[in-house]
């Protein structure tokens, strides 16, 4: 504290007699004229007051002195203009952005994190002066604007307040540009556009509270408006999080399921830790294990004799956030996929599709291409009644609700096109990471003729030859269509009917017919959402069609979800960590479950970053960073709560004169 001098030399001598010349007011005696009474008592009284008002005798306690003496005291202070280094806010305009993010959960700073950053906030708002305006921003992967600009002090507190913490992941981007378009109306917030702009910029000073566990912004073009960062969290947090958890099936083994794990630790040390694995509710392995400092550690379980399943993986170790020492994976009763293979007759393919282990993933039925004319098949296809159509050189009236696989024709769906046929087509690549084409080897097919595929928007070839695609994928509404640019049976020009290509001799045959089961019918076929995170939306897929399905979260909410068009069902409100129920039928009846986990190294990694890397472009087009900073230094005065004090003190003792009351 330090104190400035308000008064000048003479103005101080007169302040100082003040003091003396009120307390001489109690030595001195006062004068009263001598009355005759015939009363005793009244003589006793006189007496009395002659003794109290006697001048120069010892000053007895007063009160009213005290009281008198203090307001003086504290306005000789105020008058010394008292006060403090602090800091202030620049500019008249602020965005108030706070990180609600699952890492704002750690509590190395008390209570929380997010707590941390509330508070500072509201110590903003206190700083900012009557004409000033801010809104309120609290952000995660989306941004939720808690209050408009206003300069009402009250809202912005209670805004500030009611912020909660989420589960999820952090992204920066979109709140960025949200900010970006209130400092710089009627423009993008991307660098290099030509918008025109329809309204005045107003500069607005931003403030990001957070722990600067964010990725990169590129391409951000601020405008008018400045970013300061205020890192919250200490320098060495620990903590231990589960970043992955996962179930495989031993496929010698269809019985036994294997469970991986891997930990990662942010703290300074290594750390050793147990790790538990519960099945539905029961304990049934746990092990100890070292985590490294700045590294990862895998860790794995075998489980026999499970179909179906609830698991969670705990980690006991006391650390900073106990959002990511928990994960859970679930495991659904295997459905086969509904398989409807469409052919005139196509020995090698029947086989290939009918093997052992495409008996194991799906069930596989057959119809001849009259069956297409049907009312029944039309019902069924439109119903969304199999997972997967195999259309054998013959196309539906309309595309079913089903994924598709077209051998020698075209879908009937808008964007699909076919060049003249081109004789003996030789292959030049195929797209080995996708997963129809995996193990899958054409070096030495031949083929007779192919029709050249051109494929609506959005398609990809898997399979290209030196006269056009010959295997391309298209999505549709949800749905994806396979089309084979050649036949593998067919008629030739002299009326004779026979292979049109030597594929079905090889080994890669099969191979493929099985890539087609598994994605084009398994992939959609089991209620089965690997790696789901907060936040994101869910597609749930049901055993037989209905148009509704009841959704539990693990707080025992229950969510009602409509059928989309496509067969499928969108669950937007995947919020919370853990298990989530759900039901076709009756809400009582047992359903499928699935699990949303964090999983997100960079929110179980604490460190606060000193930098948050949103680049931009200053007067010297340098890219800079956003680093943490303080705001303006500046001088805190408290004259004014000394006055306000000292106008108490004076009401009080105004009081206790009108109550007569001395001590």
């Amino acid at each position: 504290m330090n104190f400035i001098s308000a008064l000048t030399p003479l103005q101080w001598i007169l302040l100082g007699s003040v003091p003396p010349a009120i307390i001489s007011l109690y030595f001195l005696k006062l004068k009263r004229h001598p009355v005759e009474v015939p009363s005793t008592y009244l003589w006793t009284r006189t007496i009395e007051d002659l003794h109290v008002n006697s001048i120069w005798q010892r000053l007895r306690q007063s009160l009213l002195l005290f009281l008198q003496l203090l307001v003086l005291l504290l306005a000789i202070i105020a008058c010394f203009r008292p006060g403090w280094r602090g800091t202030t806010l620049i500019g008249d305009r602020f965005i108030f952005m706070i990180d609600t993010s699952a890492s704002m959960s750690a509590t190395d700073v008390g209570p929380s994190r997010l707590e941390a950053a509330k508070k500072h906030a509201l110590g903003l708002v206190e700083q900012m002066e009557s004409s000033d305006v801010a809104m309120v921003i609290s952000f995660s992967d989306v941004p939720r604007i808690e209050q408009a600009f206003t300069n009402n002090r009250s809202s912005l507190r209670q805004a500030i307040n009611k912020i909660s913490q989420t589960n999820r992941r952090t992204d920066i981007g979109e709140a960025l540009r949200h900010a970006s378009g209130l400092a710089n109306p009627g423009r993008t917030s991307e660098a290099g556009t030509s918008d025109v702009q329809v309204a005045d910029a107003l500069p607005a000073t931003m403030y990001i509270i957070s722990d600067g566990g964010v990725p990169a912004v590129p391409e951000f073009a601020p405008g008018n408006l400045t970013a300061h960062y205020t890192k919250i969290g200490t320098a060495t947090p620990k903590n231990v999080g589960i970043v992955a958890f996962s179930t495989l099936r031993n496929p010698e083994k269809p019985g036994q399921l294997q469970a991986f794990a891997r930990l990662e630790n942010s703290g300074e040390e290594d750390v050793e830790v147990d790790v538990e694995l519960y099945l539905d509710g029961g304990l049934v392995d746990a092990s100890s294990e070292t985590v490294p400092t700045d590294g990862a550690h895998g860790v794995s379980f075998v489980l026999n004799d499970v179909d179906s399943a609830i698991l969670k993986l705990k980690v006991q170790y006391k650390d900073h956030m106990s959002l990511d020492n928990e994960a859970f994976a679930t495991i659904n009763t295997p459905r086969r996929a509904r398989v409807l293979v469409v052919t005139p007759g196509n020995d090698a393919l029947r086989f290939a599709i009918t093997t052992e282990a495409a008996a194991r993933v799906a069930d596989v039925a057959f119809a001849e291409p009259a069956t297409l004319e049907t009312q029944e098949h039309e019902t069924l296809a439109l119903a969304g009644a199999y997972d997967l159509i195999v259309y054998d050189r013959c196309t539906p009236k309309e595309m079913p609700e089903a994924n598709t696989l077209f051998i020698g024709r075209l879908p009937p769906a808008e964007g699909w096109s076919a060049e003249a046929p081109k004789l003996s087509p030789l292959i030049i690549d195929i797209d080995r990471l996708h997963p129809m084409m995996h193990l899958v080897e054409l070096g030495s097919i031949l083929i007779y003729e192919s029709l050249p595929l051109k494929g609506p928007e959005g398609a990809s070839s898997l399979v290209d030859a030196d006269s056009g695609s010959l295997l391309m994928i298209a999505p549709r509404k949800g749905f994806e269509d396979v089309t084979m640019a050649f036949e593998l049976v067919g008629e030739y020009p002299d009326g004779d009917i026979n292979a049109k290509t030597n594929w079905p001799r090889r080994k890669s045959f099969p191979v493929f017919v099985m890539n087609a089961v598994r994605y084009l019918g398994g992939a959609r076929a089991s209620l089965n959402v690997v790696g789901s995170r907060p936040g994101r939306p869910v597609e749930l897929r049901t055993e037989a069609p209905t148009e509704q399905i009841t959704v539990e979260s693990p707080t025992g909410v229950r969510t009602k979800v409509q059928r989309e068009s496509q067969n499928s069902f969108i669950f937007s409100r995947a919020n919370e960590l853990g298990v989530y129920t759900v039901r076709e039928g009756s809400e009582r009846e047992a359903g499928q479950h699935f699990s949303i986990n964090l999983f997100d190294g960079r929110e179980s990694d604490l460190v606060p970053r000193e930098m948050i890397d949103i680049p931009y472009f200053d007067e010297t087009t340098e890219r800079v960073g956003v680093h943490a900073s303080a705001a303006e230094p500046s001088r805190k005065e408290m004259w004014k709560l000394l006055l306000i004090l000292g106008l108490l003190v004076l009401v009080f003792e105004w009081y206790v004169y009108n109550r007569r009351v001395y001590l």
